[in-house]
């Protein structure tokens, strides 16, 4: 059994962390921001490898994160579960890249006006805020614990600290923690409405618009401004964004605001998952964080050994 530390509480470090424990390490999981204050609580969040490479490596990931997702669904109290959708594209185009994770995936033989094509599929929708908790009580229920602590560094395996190995899950964090300057924001504003009877999600597959039905509420998104550091909500923006989700989804037409919500996608050439000595680097997963979480953190558990 190892002494690990894990960094960062997000949905990918919680689910690095789970993974460890169920290994039998001993862990720890420290972090400037606590689970519901992370990017992940933002997120819409439906399962869809959006802005993360590389290709097969990501398509990997999100086949075993699709399969655990779906058998979480059917647990109680997690705050997932499996909706149909669709997603639209306004030219005709080969099946999507991840196709093969994704067990049943068909073509739209009808596209709404204005579009081409499309495919519809099952596909996981998780209600992050519950399942942020679910994921923090399951790593306490395990034995771990979770703590709020601003680091300046990763923490320094060896005989000084007690530490085994360090799990850097850092998200945007890895520009400065991990001194990895091709670490970029990629801001995402979304809109939370209350429900209007919708069942099923939908996307439209040029640009960041979706609409994803929950039980309780409806977000609906978004942007995807790369560089932007802001996390205000800007009036305007909320405004384009409502436009577009009620041109894609006419029910949505005076639909009452919840909230409105901004969160940083960490985004990377390409999602950096290795050892290094004694620290594993698991980050970069841009707007795919929970698409990714338990394909990412198997492998994590595999390095750690």
């Amino acid at each position: 059994m190892s002494r690990v530390v894990v960094v960062g509480a997000g949905v990918v470090g919680l689910s690095c962390a789970v993974r460890l424990l169920e290994a039998g390490h001993r862990v720890d999981v420290v972090a400037r921001d606590l689970p519901l204050e992370t990017t992940s609580a933002v997120a819409a969040a439906i399962w869809y490898p959006y802005r993360a490479l590389p290709q097969d490596r990501v398509t990997a990931w999100s086949a075993t994160c699709f399969t655990e997702l779906a058998r979480l669904a059917e647990v109680p109290g997690t705050g997932v579960r499996l909706q149909e959708g669709s997603e639209l594209l306004r030219l005709p185009a080969p099946d999507p890249w991840w196709r093969s994770a994704v067990p049943d995936l068909t073509r739209v033989a009808s596209p709404p006006e204005g579009y081409a094509d499309g495919w519809s599929f099952v596909a996981p929708v998780v209600e992050m805020p519950v399942y942020l908790r679910w994921l923090l009580g399951r790593v306490e229920e395990l034995g771990g614990t979770v703590s709020r602590l601003n680091l300046s560094a990763l923490p320094v395996p060896g005989r000084a600290s007690g530490l085994d190995l360090v799990v850097s899950c850092v998200g945007i964090g890895a520009r400065l923690l991990g001194a990895d300057p091709s670490v970029v924001p990629v801001r995402g504003q979304v809109v939370r409405l209350a429900q209007v009877g919708l069942e099923r999600w939908v996307l439209d597959g040029e640009g960041p618009t979706y609409v994803v039905p929950r039980e309780h509420d409806v977000v609906v998104g978004g942007t995807a401004q790369e560089g932007e550091w802001s996390r205000t909500p800007d009036p305007r923006t909320a405004e384009q964004v409502l436009a577009r989700a009620t041109r894609l989804v006419p029910q949505l037409e005076g639909a009452r605001v919840l909230a409105h919500r901004v969160g940083l996608r960490p985004a990377r050439p390409s999602v950096r998952l290795e050892r290094v000595g004694d620290v594993v680097h698991c980050y970069g997963h841009g707007g795919a964080g929970v698409t990714l979480s338990w394909g990412c953190a198997d492998e994590v558990a595999s390095l750690v050994g």
